[in-house]
């Protein structure tokens, strides 16, 4: 995969000089990513490394410095502390980061949401149009989960999509967007969302042993009629059947801003004895997901592991905790791409996705106006993962 990957880019010039802002945020992932292009930019041979267009390729780091400093009313600026002028921009942002904290009128304030995104337009309005081009890498799409309109209420994610690009953003890449239609409200510009699939085998394979990866002992289930796809693109990529829950809902009532869910129903073959795949976006609360297993678990499933791209866990731990010690439940694998609590990572039943060698892929190739049509179907890669673990080589 590696030299594939290297060999590819040789043969193209960069578009710019490479240069990644992370906002504080994204600054661990940000940092990892740094380690790949420093190391794969070192090791790469070139007969063009000396010549002009490859000016600045090979650096120690391709962090660039930025900040976003305070006053104390809570107003903030962004700075870009080093020259960007003629760069390749990637800017790296974690909406979902809510442990960072900044000063409002001398009380703690917990960053939002909506903070993050205020944030990068204010680095992107400090590049001031002075890049050759800035793609912002937005693992978890901001207000994604309003991506439609049913009554009269606002379109928080298509106006923020519009927006970026009106201030100049060429390209927008997220990870397991909500809904990939709220493409259409740029749809000239490049959006692409793209589904750590891979990453979730690769991770159950590498901690699970004694997994039988075929139909008769193995389903992939999605909890709900809206993450269908996910399901089906893995179900068929290993060879297994698939199930789906629907929620069954109560119309007449709204609770927390949403109608209470009355009942999960699934739809599906058989799953007793079977190891059970959920497949979600996200977890938030959880509640979905640990009721799905419950539900489960009543069909006497057998080991339940639950892949969720984004794990944000509002409601603490304490339910996972207590559904893994029922045995409700045997892994949860989430990815890195939003804040994970160091009591999350310390966690038995918690398997830890790293997605920063293959963002670092994007970039690389991205820089280098390479296709990525290969890196955004992960179907050889995991073909050959599953290959390893059934002849124990993984």
């Amino acid at each position: 995969m590696e030299k594939r990957e290297e060999k590819r880019n040789l043969e193209t010039i960069p578009v710019g000089s490479l240069g990644v802002i992370a906002l504080e945020g994204c600054r661990n992932l940000g940092e990892k990513i740094d380690y790949y292009l420093v190391k794969w930019r070192t090791e790469r041979e070139s007969e063009h490394k000396e010549s002009l267009a490859f000016a600045g390729y090979q650096r120690d780091s391709y962090l660039l410095s930025a900040k976003v400093p305070r006053f104390g009313s809570g107003e903030a600026k962004g700075m870009i502390l080093e020259s960007v002028r003629g760069d390749d921009i990637f800017i790296l942002v974690d909406v979902c980061n809510y442990s960072l904290t900044y000063s409002l009128c001398g009380r703690e304030n917990h960053m939002s949401p909506d903070d993050h995104y205020q944030d990068l337009k204010r680095i992107i309005a400090a590049v001031g149009g002075k890049a050759r081009r800035i793609t912002v890498i937005m693992p978890f799409l901001y207000e994604s989960r309003q991506h439609k309109r049913t009554t009269r209420e606002s379109l928080d994610c298509a106006i923020a999509l519009q927006e970026l690009v009106n201030m100049g953003v060429d390209n927008i890449i997220t990870f397991d967007a909500h809904d990939a239609r709220v493409q259409n409200a740029i749809p000239l510009h490049g959006f692409e969302t793209i589904r750590p699939s891979y990453q979730f085998i690769k991770g159950l394979l590498r901690n699970v042993s004694d997994l039988q990866i075929d139909s008769q002992h193995m389903m992939v289930i999605s909890p709900d009629e809206g993450g269908m796809s996910r399901a089906i693109y893995i179900a068929n990529v290993l060879g297994l059947d698939m199930g789906m829950f629907y929620k069954r809902r109560d119309y007449t009532r709204v609770v927390n801003g949403r109608n209470p869910i009355v009942a999960h129903e699934f739809l599906g073959s058989s799953v007793e004895g079977k190891d059970m795949i959920i497949i979600d976006d996200m977890i938030s609360s959880g509640d979905s997901v640990l009721e799905v297993a419950s539900a489960l678990k009543e069909r006497k499933a057998n080991k339940i592991f639950i892949c969720s791209t984004f794990g944000l866990f509002t409601s603490g731990l304490s339910r996972f905790d207590q559904a893994y010690k029922e045995g409700l439940i045997n892994r949860v694998l989430t990815t890195n791409l939003v804040y994970q609590t160091p009591e999350l990572l310390e966690r038995e039943w918690y398997i830890n996705c790293d997605m920063s060698k293959y963002i670092a892929y994007l970039i690389d190739t991205l820089n280098h106006d390479s296709s990525i049509s290969d890196l955004l179907n992960p179907n050889d890669r995991i073909q050959r993962v599953v290959a390893r673990y059934k002849t124990g080589d993984l």
